[in-house]
């Protein structure tokens, strides 16, 4: 997966996400927040179905461009976009399962990488 590792402060420009190509998931919070925090590992769980999903982490605060055009009112606020638009959004998950039905709307997940088994050959 491709996650922006810190917030990101000011963030993308409005511009940028909307030029954005594909699935990719739009993270608005602070590293201080403390559902911010609870809801990594949720996060995290979700998208290891989706390796290379751009991930990108906002941070957000009053006044902040990108956050007050997506309406965002609590943090976390999980955007799901695809091409640019959204298409899914969650405000403080509960679960990594609503995370990943909300991806599922955007990228279905990678298939799993398995040994492949040749079949036996006769003498």
């Amino acid at each position: 997966m491709v996650t922006t590792p810190d917030y990101a402060h000011p963030g993308p420009a409005q511009d940028a996400i909307a030029a954005l190509r594909g699935a990719a998931l739009l993270e608005f919070g602070t590293a201080w927040c403390g559902h911010c925090q609870a809801a990594q590992p949720l996060v995290a769980a979700a998208l290891a179905a989706h390796p290379g999903l751009p991930h990108i982490r906002v941070e957000d605060g009053k006044g902040r461009p990108l956050g007050r055009t997506f309406h965002v009112k609590l943090w976390p606020t999980l955007v799901f976009l695809h091409d640019g638009r959204e298409v899914a959004r969650l405000v403080r998950p509960a679960s990594a399962a609503d995370v990943a039905a909300a991806l599922a709307r955007i990228a279905p997940p990678a298939a799993p990488v398995s040994a492949t088994r040749l079949p036996d050959r006769a003498p």
